[in-house]
């Protein structure tokens, strides 16, 4: 596999020691570090995490005062004394997709369930299992790549790596295409509860693979019961040359769950990526979203829906560093908003001096349900090169009255009107996931929305 391993991200000890000097030791993270590293592992991957948890003990929670993090609020977070634990296999509920009924891992509180996954459908030339189970010689694999992106000094993703005990592993061999999507199912729950999940896809060289990461509540993502728990997931990928990976995020955390994620991908020269990012559940959630080029000739197309109401908050943050020249970079993210949410979007695109030759578009949607609420976006571009072809925007707008009123014209009444035009709106982003039965579940799924109000 041609892709370029960078050095560790963690700190080295004088860089630490001088960060102990700067900043006052944050006893709230201390204590979650504390519980987070509380179980042990062995070799390398406690080496790992004990770089991690070093860090992590000279960090701080992000604030409002920070430029990345001024419209998301994590006081009410800071407010709760959250545990790590081990939740049974009993009374669990999450939806099986029929195309991938045999190829499938689900992770409990970050705990691999063996009698809820299924990877009997697999072809050869392809690993899925936890990272545990794996022979010694294939994590010795894993260790090449496993906390080795970049942005890994986020104080969030470091307090992961410093928990890890497993992990989902996803592995395609050099020229294996695999027609069966992967799906990846994180399962959090229980009051006051932190999960770590973890996962660490590597698709080598001419490889192509569909993956559905997925996260969701005990209970089930329409489940009316409110439990308050933490998700920090981190999500590695690594596309090689001339690889393929399609990727599909969806996020379906209970109500009062605050989920904190990063998917952080490396891209090869000739590769293609695509992400379709959902976001529909959690008190307050955020997602960081990192793709980074390392070789010519790449495509990347991210789409994004995030739809939210009562006083849901949803974070996305977006960077894409276009290092090299003759790529391609398409980016839409469409947020639903009603009630009195707040949704956030902030999106980069970095196009240095060599990237010539470079074609990126980048664009935000917003459709406002309420007069209470609210959506920040900041789409960027930073271009330095001077032959390239990018444009970059956003819209914010409401349901128009001549739309609604031509639907009540056709016999239609007008909250189903209103339902129709938001169904819409949505169906751009959920028709392009190359995955059946999860479209039909996704737009079942928008079109039964009962607690979104409008206002006029």
């Amino acid at each position: 596999m041609s892709i370029q391993v960078s050095p560790s991200p963690i700190p080295n000890s004088n860089l630490v020691s001088l960060t102990s000097t700067l900043l006052d030791k944050d006893t709230y993270l201390t204590e979650l570090l504390n519980q987070v590293t509380a179980s042990k592992t062995e070799g390398w991957l406690q080496e790992l995490r004990e770089g991690a948890a070093s860090w992590v003990r000279h960090s701080t929670v992000p604030t409002t005062r920070e430029e990345e993090w001024r419209f998301t609020d994590l006081s009410s977070l800071r407010k709760l004394q959250f545990n790590v634990e081990t939740l049974h296999a009993t009374s669990l509920q999450f939806d099986i997709l029929p195309e991938a009924a045999n190829s499938r891992l689900v992770f409990v509180n970050g705990v691999y369930a063996p009698e809820l996954s299924a990877v009997s459908d697999l072809p050869s030339g392809i690993v899925v299992s936890n990272l545990a189970g794996l022979p010694v010689d294939e994590q010795e694999g894993v260790r090449q790549y496993l906390a080795q992106a970049e942005g890994a000094q986020e104080v969030f993703t470091a307090l992961n790596t410093a928990g890890i005990t497993d992990a989902a592993v996803v592995w395609v061999k050099k020229n294996v295409v695999v027609e069966t999507p992967i799906h990846l199912v994180f399962i959090s729950g229980e009051t006051l509860t932190i999960s770590q999940p973890r996962c660490l896809v590597v698709a080598e060289g001419g490889s192509q693979v569909r993956l559905v990461e997925e996260y969701t509540n005990r209970r089930g993502a329409e489940s009316a019961e409110e439990e308050v728990y933490l998700t920090n997931a981190v999500t590695e990928i690594w596309v090689g040359d001339n690889a393929q990976v399609s990727h599909t995020r969806v996020e379906r955390e209970g109500a009062e769950a605050f989920h904190i994620g990063k998917t952080a991908i490396a891209q090869a020269g000739d590769s293609r990526y695509t992400c379709h990012a959902i976001t529909l559940g959690a008190k307050l959630s955020r997602h960081n979203l990192e793709i980074l080029q390392t070789g010519e000739q790449t495509e990347t197309t991210l789409n994004g829906l995030t739809i939210i109401s009562g006083k849901q908050l949803a974070d996305t943050h977006s960077a894409i560093a276009l290092n090299y020249p003759h790529s391609t970079s398409k980016q839409l993210h469409k947020c639903i908003v009603g009630d009195r949410a707040h949704a956030v979007f902030n999106g980069k695109v970095l196009v240095p001096k060599r990237a010539q030759l470079t074609n990126a578009v980048q664009l935000n949607r917003n459709l406002l349900l309420s007069s209470k609420a609210r959506v920040d976006t900041k789409p960027q571009l930073e271009i330095t090169a001077d032959n390239v072809k990018c444009a970059h925007g956003a819209t914010v707008s409401q349901l128009e009255d001549d739309e609604i009123f031509y639907l009540q014209s056709r016999g239609i009444d007008e909250n189903d009107a209103r339902k129709l035009l938001i169904n819409a709106f949505a169906a751009e982003i959920i028709n392009q996931i190359p995955v059946p039965s999860l479209r039909e579940i996704l737009l079942n799924t928008v079109n039964n929305l009962k607690s979104i109000s409008f206002d006029s």
